[in-house]
C-alpha cells in the first residue's frame, strides 16, 4: 500500500488544494507500508515550487497579491528590462558645505521583446500617478497588461513614473511637496465601482471592473494598494516633465505616447515642447479637461474646480496669436449642465480665438467608456481642440466598438486586451497610411 499524504507541522491534515494557497513550506510525508511492514518512513521540507510537480495550485489562489508566490504562473510576457533617469540636473543643497542633490528626473524602464523588435516606431506610456507606471504592467488581479499586449506585437516599450511620484521620487521636498495620491472612497465612487454612488446615470453601465470594487475585496485592495503619493507642485511637476519627456524623445526618436487620465497633461506639454518627436498623443480618458477638473467622478454641483488656465495645461504653452498670460484667454462656459453630459469651457467666440499651432501637429486620439466619468465631460476636448485649430482629432467611443461597461481605468478592466487591441488597429492604420501619404 502506498500512502501519500500532506499535513502542517502541527499534524493538521489538509488538502493539497487549501494548502498551496495558504502555505510557503509544508511537511511532506510519504509512507510507504506492504502488508503489516513498515518498509519505510521519510519527512522532508519542500517548498511550493517543489510539490507543483505533485500538485497543481487552484487558479483562486493566485489573484491578487497572492501570484506573489513561486508556484504561481506570470502572465506576462517575456522581455528584456533596462531602467534609466532621464532629465533632470545639479542644485545646491548646502551652500557652506558646498553640496548638491539631483533634481527633475524622471524614472524610465525600457521593455524589449525577447524575440526582437517588429514595429519601428516605440511606444512611451505615461500614467497620472495613482498607480505609477506599474500601472501599464499585470493587472491587480494577475492578467496580462497593455505593456506585455504591445511586447507581443513587436513594440519597443518605455514606461515613465512621472516626477516626484513611484521611483521617480526627488530630494527637493520643498520644490515637491508630498499630498495623498487617492482615498479608497475617492477610488470607489469615481473609478471602480462608479454604479454604486450612481452621481451620473451611466454609472449603472459598470460591469468590467475584475471584482466588487470596493474595500476588502482583493483585487481593490491590490488596486489601492498602489496607489502612491502625489506632488501639490504642479507647476515643477509640468515643467520638469516637459524637459524629461522630450529628453527622451529626443534620444529614441518618434514614438507614440499613450497616457492615461491626467498623463494628458503631460503628453500635451510634450506635443507642445516636441511635436516632431511625436508619431501620435493617444490619451485614454485624458484628465486634462480644458479649464476645469472634476473631482473624482461627475456627481452635479460643487465638484467643478476652475484649473489649468493655459486651457489643457497649468503652465504657459505655445498660442497664436502669443499671450503672456492666461488672463488673455477668454473662456465660456457652453452647453446645458447635467449629471449626464456636463458644459464645457471653450474660448469666446466672439473674442480673439488663439490656436494651438505646435499641439496642432500631432494627431490626438481619445478613448472613453460608456460607464466612465468621463463619458459626461469627454466631449469637451473636440470643442475645445478644435476651436483652437487643432484639426485632426480622433474620439474613439468604446461603446461604438461593441465594448461595453468600461469605467475610467479600463486598461486593467476585465475587457483590457480588446480596448488595447482597438488602439494596436488604430495604430496600424494611421502607419500605413503615412507610408501611403510619404510615398
Amino acid at each position: 500500500m502506498l500512502k501519500i499524504s500532506l499535513a502542517r507541522a502541527s499534524g493538521t491534515s489538509r488538502s493539497a488544494a487549501i494548502l498551496l494557497t495558504d502555505l510557503s513550506f509544508v511537511l511532506l510525508q510519504i509512507t510507504v507500508t506492504f502488508g503489516e511492514k513498515m518498509l519505510s518512513t521519510r519527512l522532508f521540507c519542500a517548498s511550493i515550487a517543489s510539490i507543483s510537480l505533485f500538485f497543481a495550485g487552484s487558479a483562486a489562489s493566485c489573484i491578487g497579491i497572492n501570484a506573489i508566490r513561486p508556484g504561481c504562473n506570470t502572465s506576462e510576457s517575456a522581455y528584456h528590462r533596462d531602467t534609466f533617469y532621464i532629465g533632470g540636473h545639479y542644485e545646491i543643497y548646502n551652500i557652506t558645505e558646498g553640496t548638491s542633490i539631483y533634481s527633475d528626473q524622471v524614472y524610465v524602464e525600457k521593455l524589449t521583446p525577447v524575440h526582437g523588435l517588429k514595429k519601428a516606431t516605440p511606444i512611451v506610456f505615461l500614467s497620472a500617478g495613482i498607480p505609477s507606471g506599474s500601472l501599464w504592467l499585470n493587472t491587480p488581479d494577475n492578467r496580462k497588461g497593455w505593456a506585455s499586449y504591445f511586447i507581443d506585437q513587436g513594440y519597443q516599450i518605455y514606461i515613465l513614473d512621472i516626477t516626484a511620484n513611484g521611483r521617480s521620487g526627488q530630494n527637493d521636498l520643498d520644490k515637491y511637496p508630498l499630498r495623498i495620491g487617492a482615498t479608497d472612497s475617492n477610488m470607489q465612487a469615481g473609478f471602480t465601482a462608479p454604479e454604486l454612488d450612481g452621481a451620473y446615470p451611466q454609472a449603472t453601465n459598470h460591469t468590467q471592473w475584475p471584482g466588487n470594487g470596493t474595500r476588502g475585496d482583493p483585487i481593490f485592495d491590490a488596486f489601492m494598494a498602489a496607489v502612491v503619493p502625489l506632488t501639490s507642485n504642479s507647476t515643477s511637476q509640468e515643467l520638469s516633465m516637459r524637459a524629461a519627456g522630450c529628453k527622451l524623445l529626443s534620444l529614441i526618436g518618434k514614438s507614440f505616447l499613450i497616457s492615461h487620465s491626467a498623463g494628458g497633461t503631460y503628453t500635451a506639454l510634450m506635443s507642445d515642447e516636441c511635436p516632431d518627436l511625436i508619431q501620435a498623443n493617444i490619451n485614454l480618458e485624458p484628465g486634462n479637461i480644458p479649464f476645469q477638473w472634476w473631482s473624482g467622478n461627475s456627481s452635479a454641483g460643487g465638484d467643478r474646480i476652475d484649473t489649468r488656465e493655459y486651457g489643457l495645461t497649468r503652465t504657459p504653452i505655445t498660442y497664436d496669436p502669443p499671450i503672456t498670460s492666461s488672463s488673455e484667454l477668454d473662456k465660456i462656459l457652453v452647453g446645458n449642465d447635467s449629471p449626464a453630459k456636463r458644459s464645457c469651457y471653450i474660448q469666446n467666440p466672439n473674442g480673439t480665438i488663439h490656436t494651438l499651432p505646435n499641439i496642432a501637429k500631432v494627431p490626438y486620439v481619445f478613448l472613453t467608456g460608456d460607464a466612465s466619468p468621463h463619458v459626461t465631460y469627454d466631449h469637451c476636448f473636440p470643442l475645445f481642440l478644435n476651436q483652437a485649430g487643432v484639426k485632426d482629432v480622433t474620439w474613439i467611443k468604446l461603446w461604438e466598438r461593441g465594448l461595453l461597461g468600461n469605467a475610467h481605468f479600463f486598461m486593467i478592466e476585465k475587457n483590457n486586451l480588446e480596448i488595447a487591441g482597438v488602439v494596436a488597429e488604430w495604430i496600424e492604420e494611421f502607419e500605413k497610411m503615412m507610408t501611403t501619404t510619404k510615398y
